[in-house]
């Protein structure tokens, strides 16, 4: 009788999950497992809001299979040590998983599939977190793309596959005994967190993905840069750990509308940051464009820790940060401006807030993050000129008219009127009186001042060009 694994890693699901539907025809029975990995609970980058929602997309998980008859058996420790052990203790004889491109998880699958090769099990990793992979989309020359626009029109003439359900699943192992570990809660890991965050697991995705088609899609060209407004899907944490898979996102979201085609580009540029993060790994810790390494960045704690707080004075900016510490979530577009912001107005290096989002998103994914950042920073693949610098009182009028959004997120200026909402400095005596507003006091003074910083910035970045 022929037994088999299949471990679950980013892919929290069991609808459209190409590894388990790979693994449960290719064995009469099945072990699905969960490994909680100690090398990736112990990274710096590693957020207490991630952890949760992890946690939490487990425990559906493990429910949804527990009503379909089978059981997630959750172990501790080294991915090697751990598969090996239990295809030993189970006979099995294959583990099926899906690829992740990351340059830790890279290494660490490699490690596994020596290991259960030298020990007579077979490994399958199959392509399951992207539309398209590293080598599916190149260039005439068979390179990959750096440049977006030429890779999205290629991105879309490829042929997608369609989603699948939830396939049989076969029994567990007779006689399965395994010293299953007990799901903990982020806070005995030691990621206390009390971020909102969104319900966990592949029902609430469905159930989001569903809402968003329905009421915001059509809309979503011209409502997904408004923070204020619930114009974006808020899928990226359930695509993050595959509580829903990106074919089902694609199939929903397919159709010629603006809003169905603006949101198909953003799936684009999610595998377009898959595939430059795989062919260019050097990006995690370093500049895509090699001129852009020689940066003179100013690194002011003391200004980084004001943007950490949301306390630089700059309404649009703090009440993007306070937000992103409340829910662990950022809307896009604020994501784009507090980036701006801290590279070219406070002239910090863009890894110090690359590496402060990791830690606070729920949906941090290295690929997305990293080309985001690089992109804000002009440092990365296509990213935008260097000469171009979000004035942060402009994005907040533009973006955020009525002030709604600085309202929710700094209560401090709830009563400011909409003209002076995102340059309260310049609101009148009488009138800040009227607001409750003291500059100082009850909301902080700029950290910065935007007209004085925007030149030092250009002096920075041009130094790179002059010096190549």
């Amino acid at each position: 009788m022929t037994v088999g694994i299949h471990w679950f890693r980013r892919d929290l699901r069991l609808r459209d999950n190409t590894a388990l539907a790979r693994a449960a025809a290719a064995a009469e029975r099945l072990v699905p497992l969960f490994i909680l990995d100690d090398a990736i609970l112990g990274r710096r980058d590693t957020g207490a809001s991630r952890v949760r929602f992890l946690l939490g997309c487990v425990e559906a998980l493990a429910a949804a299979l527990a009503e379909r008859g089978s059981r997630l058996v959750i172990l501790r420790g080294d991915p090697v040590d751990v598969l090996v052990q239990v295809a030993r203790n189970t006979g099995a004889t294959t583990v099926h998983w899906n690829k992740d491109y990351e340059p830790f998880a890279r290494s660490r699958d490699t490690r596994v599939s020596e290991a259960l090769s030298a020990a007579g099990i077979r490994s399958f990793a199959w392509k399951d977190q992207v539309l398209f992979e590293e080598s599916e989309i190149l260039t005439g020359q068979r390179r990959p793309y750096t440049v977006f626009t030429p890779y999205s029109r290629a991105w879309r003439a490829q042929k997608t596959t369609a989603p699948g359900g939830v396939p049989p699943l076969p029994p567990l192992p007779d006689g399965l005994d395994l010293p299953v570990v007990p799901l903990p809660d982020a806070t005995t890991l030691g990621f206390a967190s009390a971020a909102t965050l969104p319900t966990p697991g592949e029902d609430a995705a469905h159930a989001r993905l569903a809402q968003f088609a329905t009421n915001a899609l059509a809309d979503y060209a011209e409502e997904r840069d408004i923070p204020g407004h619930a114009g974006t899907s808020g899928l990226s944490p359930y695509l993050r750990f595959g509580a829903i898979s990106i074919r089902t996102v694609h199939a929903a979201a397919a159709g010629r509308s603006l809003g169905a085609r603006t949101f198909t580009t953003e799936l684009a540029w999610r595998d377009f940051y898959q595939q430059i993060l795989f062919h260019h790994p050097n990006v995690e810790r370093q500049a895509f464009k090699p001129a852009m390494r020689a940066l003179a960045w100013e690194n002011d704690r003391g200004l980084f820790a004001a943007w950490q707080r949301g306390e630089t004075g700059y309404p649009i900016v703090d009440a993007a940060m306070r937000q992103l510490r409340a829910t662990g979530w950022m809307h896009n577009r604020c994501r784009m401006i507090v980036a701006s912001f801290l590279t070219k107005d406070l002239l910090i290096d863009w890894r110090w807030g690359e590496r402060h989002f990791m830690r606070e998103l729920v949906d941090g994914d290295l690929a997305a993050n990293n080309g985001g950042w690089q992109w804000a920073a002009s440092t990365g693949t296509d990213a935008q000129p260097w000469f171009r610098i979000f004035n942060p009182v402009s994005q907040g009028e533009k973006f955020d008219p009525a002030g709604d959004y600085v309202r929710r997120w700094v209560p401090e200026l709830a009563d400011v009127g909409n003209r002076w909402i995102h340059h309260p400095w310049d609101l009148p005596p009488a009138e800040a009186t009227t607001a409750r507003l003291a500059l100082g006091r009850t909301y902080p003074e700029r950290v910065v001042l935007h007209a004085e910083r925007r030149p030092r910035a250009l002096a920075m970045y041009g130094a790179t060009r002059s010096s190549t």
